[in-house]
């Protein structure tokens, strides 16, 4: 046995890691989660199965490896000095929500969420986790500027954005814009924002009700 096979064998990094990385988001994108194999990624990356193995325990992690580099900005928060730049500036560009390659992995993603508790637990720690922690740092920043309402519940407001998108592209069939991205920002999130709760919610429910 050689040295290499006893357990002193390379760490798989720099740019042969991306390019990894990058070869599991093209098999990702064309044939979904379920298909997406090892071996298949190897192939592509034209690498051996051990050298993924190597660096990644199984294939829930190297996806979520890979769907974070591609987002490589997902633990950074931005800070533009106002909310609505803020937002547009984590959303938007290369690896954000209006990104078509980036859609068309998260509805794989999604897809293996549903299919995969393993691949779910995964992708919910290490990449949803910190993306939840950047958003929430941007909107207690926005709230210490006095652009949230105080007793606006961030867990609510914070996810609101994409759900919102996301329902437009994925159920709707819109196409995500930087432009509509803004329209949601101004129309619906903003507002929510600035204006906090209602101060009587059962009046909302009332037609006779008078404010």
């Amino acid at each position: 046995m050689t040295p290499i096979e006893a357990g002193t064998r390379p760490r798989v990094e720099g740019e042969r890691e991306q390019e990894i990385l990058g070869a599991t988001l093209e098999v990702l994108a064309e044939v979904g989660y379920d298909l997406l194999t090892m071996d298949a990624v190897a192939t592509r990356a034209k690498a051996s199965k051990a050298t993924l193995y190597r660096r990644w325990r199984g294939k829930p992690e190297l996806v979520v490896a890979a769907v974070t580099y591609h987002h490589a900005t997902a633990t950074t928060v931005p800070d533009t000095g106002t909310l609505r730049g803020d937002l547009l500036a984590a959303y938007c560009g290369s690896g954000g929500i209006d990104d078509p390659r980036a859609q068309a992995v998260l509805a794989a993603v999604v897809t293996a969420m549903g299919r995969d508790p393993e691949f779910a637990e995964v992708y919910r720690r290490d990449f949803i986790g910190p993306k939840v922690a950047a958003s929430r740092t941007i909107y207690e920043r926005a709230r210490e500027r006095g652009e949230v309402h105080p007793d606006v519940d961030l867990t609510i407001l914070a996810p609101s954005l994409a759900g919102i998108v996301l329902h437009r592209a994925f159920l709707l069939g819109d196409v995500v814009t930087p432009e509509l991205i803004g329209r949601i920002l101004d129309e619906v999130i903003l507002p929510a924002a600035r204006c906090g709760p209602l101060s009587d919610p059962s009046a909302s429910l009332d037609p006779t009700h008078e404010p």
